[in-house]
């Protein structure tokens, strides 16, 4: 630590006489982020950038490069008890090619794939700090979907479209009905003695949306049942592409108006927001810091991105074997257990947001995140498939769409007041199991993967 010192101390001297700054301007910058650990990183960074630290030995700069590595290890993968479940990721790649038990790959690689969704929201939040609060309400609804994406890739890849279909209506069951039920209860709990706000108006506008996302999955599956198709099993598919193109391009209208028209969309009505700062950031924010840099963040994004990815795989394979060995049907454990797991980063942002009675950022990350799987997940997934010449479409069958239909009506009937209690939370995941418990009984009419193209 001696040595390091001295380290630091020669480069506030150095800079000071080369470039006219103050030896006490490190101070100043500690003073600005309120943290002595953002201190050590800018030095941290300007040590291993070289320029005016040339003279500098390789052993030390090593040394610092080396204590800032392990300090973000111990910071990221250290500092949460969910952590300890990522060992079974690669045990569940060690029975895979070992054994022929598909259902232990399948359940240790559910597990393996739990903390790494959850790390992944929490890079999100700190890189949030430095993007601003609207942006990173949109990066977090973004990278918390990134699990449910690649899982869907990957099983769309492999022919399996009513797995990828089923993935994706969950994701948007779960998120609506579970996650933020969960936020409600949580939030209403703690402030049990009043009625938490939240931004009435950008409910509606998410309502609207996820309405237009039933308006786009309904008819291709009535046309469909009804059998009143011009051309029988091409009509259905083309306006599935269709209307996918159309949902993309809203969602792209409703990205620009989230970021240039309402650019406090995540601003807490009890809360005042400085116009100054950049992204709509709150000025009651100096209780939090970041607790890794910003590029610390990109790269366990990019890390932890990568390894649910090499996860998915072993997952997707697994669903068949999993579903025969534990005779549950393949629809719950891709509408129930999937997306469960790939919500975690969700679940764990909206109950921390409403129990410090920040709703609207709450709502921004379930809400936000079911509407972004809605208009941009299942249109982009529809448009891989029709890349990859998969018939990948808009039919989710009469059971799911009605599900969805009805789910979307009781979570916007819930929200047009704008407030929130307990009693709403637990209204919200009583629905969800009820879901659960239909899909379990559920037997898709389909066959599920074995009639599918390889």
């Amino acid at each position: 630590m001696d040595h390091k010192s001295q380290l630091r101390t020669s480069h506030q001297f150095e800079m000071g006489s080369l470039e006219g700054r103050s030896v006490h301007e490190p101070e100043d910058k500690n003073h600005i982020c309120g943290s002595e650990n953002i201190t050590q990183k800018s030095d941290l960074i300007s040590v291993s950038e070289g320029g005016p630290f040339s003279g500098v030995s390789l052993v030390g700069r090593m040394e610092m490069l080396i204590y800032g590595v392990c300090r973000s290890i111990k910071t990221v993968i250290f500092s949460n008890k969910l952590n300890f479940l990522m060992p079974f990721g690669p045990l569940a790649i060690v029975v895979h090619l070992l054994t022929d038990n598909q259902g232990l790959v399948f359940f240790f690689s559910l597990l393996g794939i739990t903390p790494l969704a959850e790390r992944l929201g929490y890079a999100t939040e700190q890189l949030a700090f430095f993007t601003g609060s609207t942006v990173g309400g949109l990066l977090n609804a973004t990278f918390g979907n990134a699990t449910e994406l690649i899982i869907s890739i990957h099983a769309l890849r492999g022919g399996m479209i009513r797995v990828v279909q089923q993935s994706l209506l969950g994701s948007i069951l779960s998120n609506m009905l579970l996650v933020l039920g969960c936020a409600f209860f949580s939030g209403g709990i703690v402030f049990i003695k009043k009625e938490q706000l939240f931004n009435k108006s950008t409910a509606v506008v998410n309502s609207g949306l996820l309405l237009m996302a039933v308006m786009g999955l309904l008819f291709p599956a009535v046309l469909h049942y009804t059998h009143s198709e011009v051309h029988f099993g091409k009509s259905e598919l083309a306006l599935s592409r269709f209307s996918s193109c159309i949902m993309l391009i809203a969602y792209g209208a409703y990205l620009y108006y989230q970021l240039k028209t309402e650019v406090h969309q995540y601003a807490p009505l009890n809360e005042e927001v400085s116009p100054s700062v950049s992204g709509g950031e709150n000025v009651d924010n100096n209780d939090e810091e970041p607790e890794i840099s910003k590029w610390e963040a990109i790269i366990w994004l990019a890390v932890m991105t990568a390894w649910i990815s090499f996860l998915s795989d072993y997952l997707v394979d697994a669903i068949d074997g999993a579903s025969k060995a534990w005779r549950i049907p393949i629809a719950f454990i891709s509408v129930i257990l999937l997306p469960i797991v790939g919500n975690a980063a969700e679940h764990a942002s909206a109950i921390m947001f409403a129990m410090k009675d920040k709703l609207d950022i709450s709502l921004g990350v379930a809400i936000g995140s079911s509407t972004q799987i809605a208009m941009f997940g299942i249109p982009f997934c529809v448009v891989v498939g029709w890349v990859m010449g998969r018939p990948m479409d808009l039919n989710f069958h009469l059971f799911e769409t009605a599900v969805l239909f009805i789910t979307v009506l009781v979570v916007a009937f819930l929200l047009q007041e704008g407030t929130s209690n307990y009693f709403k939370g637990l209204m919200l995941m009583l629905c969800y199991l009820i879901v659960a418990a239909s899909f379990f009984v559920h037997v898709d009419p389909t066959n599920d993967v074995a009639s599918l193209e390889t």
